[in-house]
């Protein structure tokens, strides 16, 4: 038999194309009637977030690349106007079944529960005299109508604002007819109104104010007249670029950064569906854009906006029911979180589980008089945080503080730097990480003097330490007195905070020192296990895997026997199915009310199992270019427990999605008399208290 070639680009899904297909089936869930309304419409809001950082990020970095000649391909030999080609095509797709759930399935539904948004040739005289009202009292004195013309040339658009472009007929009182204005709507205002309860038709009323700058916009513009209003978007650049070997202070460099950030180059244009050809045409040229970044839309270009009626709507019985996360028994029945680590470990399983245990940890440590120093990573944290008030209460009260801040936190960058700025007012120590290298690890480590001796409290985590996203991702944390852990952790801030050579480290592994070469050792050592006759098998759990080498040895490890179950909840490269290459591989995606986060590594290593979880991904950027971590669990009944959440997802068949060969995905569903099963509904069942 032929020995196959594991690098053909045939075996690799493009990485690009393979983000569409994570937001399509994002999609699916604005799509599915068994969703709560107002949680259908935030998945399709959050369908454009996605889209939105996907053109500022990924489609801005291929056209660079394009722009300067790059014919530089990937695993699957694509070069950068051949990817953006395929983006084109497949996000056209994709935009317009998102705005036909919007237009066909989601505003009847809403409509139906008297939750609606009354257009323009629905408002009531009395709905009308509101508008009107309310335009001249909040809407036009802040509008700012600019005439295009050789003393106003086309005006500097920010990145993703609602604009209107504006067709004229007439002179103005100077004698001008250029034809053409831009309105740019205020950005200090909601983009849905509520219809205050004189003037409305039904329970809860929102007009978008596009429809209010439409109907009033003839205002702007006295002794013209309007042929037309049509809104658009444009959506920018917006990946920061700091030599940070050629700056002298990253904060600084970083603050001036952002504020380019918001002018970058424009990489797409959304302009509504009705906008006439030779004005659409305008809009391109300004932008120096194309056809293929082109999209128009039936509905509002800003779609993501709507995510405010999911917040400002009190209909419980319209999203998904409340639930109070877990605390683990010994946990709650232990005051003091130190007595309790020196007996055991904890192990949290976010957001099923609260986590109030780490914020306590945090705090306990800020106010125990026997605590010297905290040591912390911070990548997001929220402007609000518990943890950073800890942080800073610690440091007031004389402990030493140790925040490794990474700034480079993408669109968390500015409130970092005010977490910065802060902790740095408080006494704290702050650093910014490794000139090269995001510092993506999640660490926590306090330093406790008991008997006369130190003693380390570590928490580790596959998340960051942010309270929000603590109730809204799966993640897992660790926290542990192992002594070797501790040593560990306490190695690699001094690799963050001071120079010296690569430590040597007992137990965890870390990016970009160990951590990918262990992995590619242990998928090697399991084909060798698998060859010799023994047990072999892998479970990964990560939210990417587009590593090529790490694929490849995937692909080995099946060839040689081993049964390989991948959970990838967005971008995978890998060709799972493939006769003779990946028999033995699936590949499944799990999308549901939460986002899956969790990072979990599992080897069957001949009947000496192997677990860690971490908090990296199988990308290049976590293996070589970020600072990252994964840790064993080691406490049997920690690893069992991480064991069943994974065969959960195993056996779910109503949110997991199967990737097929060719790169598309299929729903799993219950087959004959099988029971419907969802893994995240399993684990709040089993971990949190429901209402």
């Amino acid at each position: 038999m032929d020995t196959p070639d594991l690098k053909h680009p045939d075996l690799y899904i493009n990485r690009h194309l393979s983000m569409l297909e994570f937001t399509d089936r994002v999609l699916d869930q604005a799509r599915d009637p068994d969703v709560p309304l107002l949680e259908r419409l935030r998945f399709l809001c959050i369908v454009s977030t996605i889209l939105d950082e996907f053109f500022e990020i990924r489609v801005a970095g291929l056209k660079q690349a394009h722009e300067l000649g790059s014919t530089q391909a990937g695993a699957d030999n694509r070069t950068p106007q051949e990817i953006l080609r395929g983006i084109s095509e497949r996000t056209r797709t994709l935009v317009g079944e998102q705005y036909r759930v919007l237009n066909d399935e989601l505003i009847p539904a809403l409509d139906a529960e008297g939750i609606r948004f009354v257009r323009r040739d629905e408002w009531t005289t009395t709905q009308q005299e509101w508008v009107q009202e309310y335009f001249e009292d909040a809407l036009l004195p802040v509008l700012s109508p600019l005439g295009l013309d050789p003393a106003h040339p086309f005006p500097r658009i920010l990145n993703k604002s609602l604009n209107f472009i504006v067709e004229l007929e007439g002179k103005d009182a100077f004698g001008r007819n250029s034809g053409m204005a831009v309105v740019q709507a205020p950005r200090s205002l909601p983009r849905l109104i509520p219809v205050p309860e004189h003037a409305a038709t039904a329970s809860c009323e929102f007009v978008f104010l596009s429809s209010m700058i439409h109907a009033q916009v003839h205002q702007l513009f006295p002794g013209m007249t309007v042929k037309g209003c049509f809104q658009f978007r444009v959506t920018r650049n917006s990946d920061l670029y700091v030599d940070e070997e050629e700056v002298d202070d990253l904060l600084v460099a970083m603050e001036g950064e952002l504020q380019s950030r918001r002018y970058g180059d424009a990489v797409r244009l959304e302009v509504a569906a009705n906008c006439p050809e030779h004005m659409v045409r305008f809009l391109l040229e300004e932008f120096e854009l194309t056809s293929e970044d082109l999209y128009q839309v039936d509905g509002p270009v800003n779609v993501n906006r709507l995510m405010a009626i999911c917040d400002s709507v009190n209909r419980p019985d319209l999203t998904f029911p409340a639930f109070t996360p877990s605390v683990p028994p010994e946990v709650s029945h232990s005051s003091n979180i130190f007595k309790l680590l020196r007996h055991q470990d904890v192990l949290l399983h976010h957001p099923f589980e609260s986590f109030a245990p780490v914020l306590d940890f945090v705090r306990q440590a800020a106010q125990d008089p026997r605590v010297l120093a905290i040591k912390q990573t911070l990548y997001r944290t929220g402007p609000e945080s518990a943890v950073v008030d800890s942080l800073v209460s610690a440091a007031r009260a004389g402990k030493e503080v140790t925040v490794v801040i990474e700034l480079r936190a993408r669109f968390d960058e500015e409130a970092n730097i005010q977490l910065a700025n802060r902790l740095q007012d408080a006494g704290a120590h702050v650093v910014y990480g490794v000139v090269g290298h995001k510092t993506h690890a999640k660490m926590l480590l306090v330093v406790r003097r008991e008997n006369g001796k130190l003693r380390n409290y570590v928490h580790l985590g596959t998340g960051n330490y942010h309270s929000r996203t603590a109730r809204l991702y799966t993640d897992y944390g660790l926290l542990t007195a192992d002594r070797t852990t501790g040593e560990d952790v306490h190695k690699i801030f001094l690799q963050l905070t001071s120079l010296g050579k690569v430590a040597r480290l007992e137990k965890l592994l870390e990016s970009p020192f160990t951590l990918f070469e262990t992995l590619i050792a242990g998928i090697e050592r399991e084909a060798g296990h698998a060859r010799a006759g023994r047990e072999a098998r892998i479970l990964i759990k990560v939210n990417a895997l587009v590593e090529p080498r790490t694929i490849q040895a995937l692909y080995a490890a099946s060839c040689a026997g081993v049964e390989i179950d991948l959970i990838v909840r967005g971008m995978c490269c890998l060709r799972p199915g493939v006769p003779g290459v990946s028999d033995r591989i699936r590949v499944r995606s799990v999308v549901g009310r939460f986002l899956e986060h969790t990072r979990v590594f599992y080897f069957a290593n001949g009947g000496d199992p192997v677990l860690m979880a971490s908090s990296a991904d199988c990308m290049e950027r976590n293996f070589f270019r970020r600072v990252e971590t994964a840790f064993p669990i080691e406490r049997p009944e920690l690893r069992e427990q991480v064991l069943r959440d994974l065969d959960y997802y195993l056996r779910d068949n109503t949110q997991a999605w199967l990737l097929q060969p060719d790169g598309t995905y299929v729903r799993a569903r219950p087959e004959g008399d099988e029971p419907p099963f969802s893994s995240q509904q399993e684990l709040l069942r089993t971990l949190a208290e429901q209402s």
